[in-house]
């Protein structure tokens, strides 16, 4: 008896607090102070780069500091060969993660990751990716957030558009 009281005082303090209108409900806040709540249907996206849309959760990924981002992949869209100066910590929440290691792009040595698999990619490892299926990760760790590519003209942010 007395845990289902401490359970239900519990659920109900917690509720009163989500539902305060002073508690922040928004996306890309960076304040420890507040709680940041979204969606699936309220995340709002970013072009990327082709096949792939970006949506920044918390914090400020291009700034030191904790971030929390969700990236959508198209079917087949790819990411090539790239390292991060940071830990990269992937967590797959939908469709299938194809991800290899090394410096060359190679899908005979890629393995899949399904919907609730989690890699953790330890800095300035070389990898690549590419989805199968519409495939959306999230990505957090501490920024800043910066990809080098190991071949430049694998950078999207570099071709003529």
């Amino acid at each position: 008896m007395k845990k289902s009281v401490i359970t239900v005082t519990f659920v109900a303090v917690m509720a009163f607090v989500c539902l305060r209108p002073d508690v922040v409900q928004g996306q890309g806040s960076s304040s420890t102070t507040t709680a940041i709540t979204i969606a699936p249907d309220a995340v709002k996206w970013n072009p990327l780069a082709p096949g792939i849309q970006i949506s920044t959760l918390a914090g400020d990924s291009s700034k030191p500091g904790l971030y929390t981002v969700r990236l959508k992949f198209a079917d087949g869209a790819r990411v090539g060969p790239h390292w991060h100066p940071e830990d990269e910590s992937v967590t797959v929440l939908q469709g299938t993660l194809l991800a290899g290691m090394g410096e060359k792009y190679d899908t005979a040595s890629m393995h899949e990751f399904p919907t609730g698999s989690f890699l953790l990619m330890p800095k300035e490892m070389r990898h690549f990716a590419a989805a199968r299926g519409e495939t959306i990760v999230q990505l957090h760790g501490n920024g800043p957030f910066v990809i080098n590519y190991v071949n430049p003209a694998d950078d999207p942010s570099k071709s003529n558009k």
